[in-house]
């Protein structure tokens, strides 16, 4: 399958990637996961202790290599949580952070243009 770009908005600008249609359903499926791990842990009722989640680590490689990072046990809730972004090739790393709920947009849109 074709790699299609893929364009992320970061909080200090956007990068865009060669990305395929499948590792974005993936990675739309972990990311619904990890809103599920986050919403679990704020729902704790009062005077009790969230149980642990585990950290979302999501990775694609293709033309470059993604890594997304997440630990749900940091952020009160989906709205507050942030994800770190690794993209590198044999050229350039960069390595960000942005928000978990701009990332979905993003994926979500992508999704929708290639479809």
């Amino acid at each position: 399958m074709s790699a299609i770009p893929l364009k992320l908005n970061l909080n200090d600008g956007s990068v865009s990637f060669p990305f395929t249609v499948d590792a974005a359903k993936k990675l739309q499926g972990e990311l619904y996961q990890l809103m599920q791990s986050l919403k679990a842990a704020a729902q704790v009722s009062s005077g009790g202790r969230p149980k642990p989640q585990k950290p979302m680590e999501y990775q694609f490689t293709g033309d470059v290599f993604l890594e997304i990072f997440c630990n749900p046990n940091i952020y009160p809730s989906p709205f507050a949580a942030i994800v770190l972004i690794t993209l590198r090739d044999d050229r350039i790393r960069l390595s960000t952070e942005a928000e978990l709920t701009r990332l979905l947009e993003d994926v979500n849109l992508y999704l929708e243009q290639v479809s």
